[in-house]
This record gives structure tokens, sequence and C-alpha cells, in this order.
């Protein structure tokens, strides 16, 4: 009898990890309008260069993660594991492939090349075949990416360890920016760097956002770095196309970086609120109540007084929660408005390196 008792708590703890295993989270960013926002990650690590996951690993935490896309993207020139993992360049795309197909993860053909700086690290995604990258002339490594079809983004420019005193744009980049071969430049890898976020602003450069991860993964309740990309599909191809096209933002602790023509309309897709007339006038005060459904706490600040009427200084829209927002007449002319228009700067969605997305909300009154 004890042993059968044994034998089915050993079962219940099984099933228990098992079900555990095939849990996945969802990343609730909204999509917007004539776009899927499509959550990814281009830039990680496994034993085939200098990280310590197998590639399916890499496969399985971004299905429980909840991401749509990934790259593995294995040092060509650095692979501290060679002696034991023997294989060819593209060996860790095409062990987690099979995985990513029965996930439904999509998984982007990627590699790093690895130099010292200028120009420091090099991710190519979309590539053909690694092998080929593997040249002695960086530039013409960067070539043959390029050739294949990649997008090639400039990794980590703010690393301590290549630039340590200060963070300089190079010729060489100039050089392949100016001959199609770079196309993005990580805003953020586990630290925001402002000077990529201004280089990304002046160069119409893809802003791009990753983990880098060579470890396993842990998120420990919050989520990973990650490129929002807004796609016309969910394909590789439609990931490819919004990549070259710019149409990206940076998802990195509460904040989301990006150009104001997609965090605008992402902002207010997290948003419900009614559209029933206010019918506000002077000293009355009315209540919005704003239900926020997206995963982000957004920190609102005014900008400017409200006309004829007085609105909360800063107030939070708490992720999956409803937020009263106040509106108070301060004059006789607020009774007459057809609309009453409160301007916010979003403190964290950010624009630039010290400017946020200003906002206007639009609530009828008559």
């Amino acid at each position: 009898m004890i042993k059968r008792q044994a034998f089915f708590i050993v079962m219940l703890v099984l099933c228990s990890e098992l079900l555990s295993a095939q849990t996945r989270q969802i990343i609730n960013i909204p999509d917007i309008e004539g776009y899927q926002t499509l959550k990814c990650d281009f830039h990680m690590h496994t034993v085939f260069s200098d990280g310590t996951v197998w590639p399916t690993v890499r496969v399985e935490e971004a299905w429980k993660e909840g991401l749509d896309a990934i790259s593995i993207t294995d040092h060509i020139e650095y692979r501290p594991h060679s002696i034991d993992v023997v294989a060819d360049h593209n060996r860790s795309y095409d062990l987690a492939k099979p995985l990513a197909d029965q996930s439904e993860i999509l998984l982007i053909k990627g590699t790093e090349i690895t130099r010292g700086m200028p120009p420091g690290h090099l991710n190519a995604l979309f590539i053909t075949n690694a092998n080929l990258l593997e040249l002695e002339d960086v530039r013409a490594a960067v070539k043959e990416a390029r050739d294949q079809g990649a997008f090639i983004m400039w990794n980590h420019p703010c690393w301590d360890a290549q630039q340590p005193d200060s963070v300089v744009w190079w010729d060489d980049h100039s050089y392949f920016f100016e001959n199609d071969m770079l196309h993005g430049i990580e805003v953020y890898n586990w630290e925001f760097c402002p000077e990529a976020m201004d280089w990304a602003n002046e160069k119409n450069l893809t802003m791009m956002g990753n983990s880098d991860v060579h470890d396993p993964m842990e998120v420990n309740g919050g989520h990973r770095p990650m490129t929002l990309v807004f796609a016309k599909s969910r394909t590789i191809g439609g990931i490819k196309e919004a990549l070259f096209d710019g149409r990206t933002a940076v998802y990195y602790d509460n904040t989301i970086a990006g150009r104001s023509e997609f965090l605008e309309p992402l902002f207010f897709e997290s948003l419900d609120f009614s559209k029933s007339p206010l019918r506000l006038k002077n000293k009355e005060s009315r209540v919005i109540k704003i239900t926020n459904n997206s995963d982000v706490d957004y920190e609102l600040e005014l900008v400017q007084p409200g006309v004829g009427f007085d609105a909360q200084e800063n107030i939070t829209l708490k992720a999956h929660h409803v937020t009263a927002l106040s509106l108070t007449g301060n004059s006789d002319e607020v009774a007459n408005a057809a609309n009453l228009n409160v301007y916010y700067r979003i403190k964290n969605m950010l624009t630039g390196v010290d400017e946020s997305l200003v906002i206007t909300f639009t609530f009828r009154n008559n």
C-alpha cells in the first residue's frame, strides 16, 4: 500500500513538472493598425560558440517566455568549446530548426562577426550559409553577409570591454553604412546605450534590443530585453521586411524606446476608455476610467494645463488595472467646449535620449 502511494506521489510530481514545462507566458503588447507586434530576440549564443546551452534550449526558453521569433547568432571567430563541440557554423541553426517549427517559433538564421574595435561585433540575420563568412578581412566578411541578403546590426556599441573611455562611431561604421552593410544598432543590450539611440535617429538605423544571452535564460518574473517588430505578417519574410523598413521598438524593463510613429499607436491600442460626452462644467469634476490591457505601467506627466479645466499632474496607468483620471472645471468656458484635450508626456516611452513621447487625450465634452 505504501509503495503504491509512493508511486502515485512520484507520478503526480512528474506530471506537475511536465505541465510546468508546457506553460507559456503571454506578453501583452498590442498590435497596431496594419501590423502585428512580434516579440523577438535576435542575439543569443549556444555551446557552438561561447554559450553554455544546447541550441534547442534557446527555442524552449523562447516558447515559454512568449516570444514569436529568435535568432541564434553564434560567433564565427570565437568558439571556446570547439575541442568538444566540432561542427560547422550552420550546425546550431540546423539543430534548433525542427523544434522551432514544432513550437511555431520563427527561427531566423544568423551569426555574429566578432572582431576588435573597430568595427566590433556585428550580427548578420537572414543569412543562407554562415560558413562563407569565415574570412580574414572583416569588410569581405560583412560584404558576404550583405550579398546573402543579410540584415546587419552593430552589437552593444556601449560595451566597456571594447569602448571603455568613450563611445565612438568609427570610419569602419561609416564605410559599412554608406555601402548598405549596416542597417540596425543595438540600443539596449542589458544596458541602455544613449549614443546608439542618437545614431539610430540621426542615420535612420533600425533600433534593436536583445538579450545576448549565453547562460540559461532567467527572467525571474519579468521579461528579457526584446525587439518589438511591427510586421505585416507573422513570417520570417514579414520580419525581414519590417527590419529593413525600420519598424521596430525596444522593450526593456518597464520602458519602450522607438519612433513616435510606432509608440503613439502602441500606447493608445493598450487602452480602453469610454467615449461618452463628459459634459464638464465649472467647479465640477468628471472621472474617466482608463483600462490598461498591456504589461507596461505607463508613467504620465502633464505637459501643459488644460483650457478651462485642471487635470492630474502625474498619473500611472498600471498594467492590467483600471485607473481613474479626474478632470475639474476651472472656468465657465469649459461648458461650451466640444472636446477637452489633455497633453501628457509618457515618461517611459522614449523617442530620444532625453525625449519622451507626448500624447494628446481627446475627450468628448458635448
